[in-house]
């Protein structure tokens, strides 16, 4: 099984990294685990709507061009579907039982996500209504797919 996470920007925080590392290192004995980041656009700190979307447009080419036609993709997005930590480790058991060894998961910048990444995702998920930090959402998305193994095989890290 492949997990793969697509962001937008650097991650700069060393506490983050650790954290991420560490579980990147958990997981290893589940699957090849990987994070693909795409440069985010420089952009001044008021836009215009239509500046916007083409900020968004552009990381999304980039983020596009990261994911391949076979890869089943969950979208990071506020107006996703929220999941319990059980229901969402049973979509990921039912998925690899259903021949989809491919997954990504996509957070964009800081404005969000391009309507054409949202298309092209195969669902959205939320994480919730508070706005988070990219780079800690990250730390949290990675940390809930190596509970979603975790749960899978009935280990007591989940509790």
């Amino acid at each position: 099984m492949n997990i793969k996470l697509v962001v937008v920007g650097k991650l700069k925080e060393k506490y983050f990294k650790a954290g991420i590392s560490e579980y990147a290192k958990r997981l290893s004995r589940f699957c090849k685990f990987r994070i693909i980041e795409v440069p985010d656009e420089k952009a001044p700190e008021s836009l215009s709507q239509s500046q916007m979307d083409n900020v968004m447009d552009k990381e999304g080419e980039r983020i596009l061009a990261k994911i391949s036609d076979r890869e089943y993709v969950y979208a990071l997005a506020i107006l996703g579907k929220e999941r319990t930590s059980e229901e969402f480790a049973k979509e990921l058991d039912k998925l690899t039982t259903y021949g989809n060894s491919d997954i990504t998961f996509v957070i964009g910048g800081s404005l969000g996500l391009s309507p054409k990444v949202l298309k092209r995702a195969d669902t959205q998920i939320s994480f919730g209504k508070f706005t988070l930090p990219h780079q800690l959402m990250r730390l949290v998305l990675t940390e809930q797919v190596y509970r979603a193994f975790m749960i899978n095989e009935g280990r007591i890290y989940h509790k």
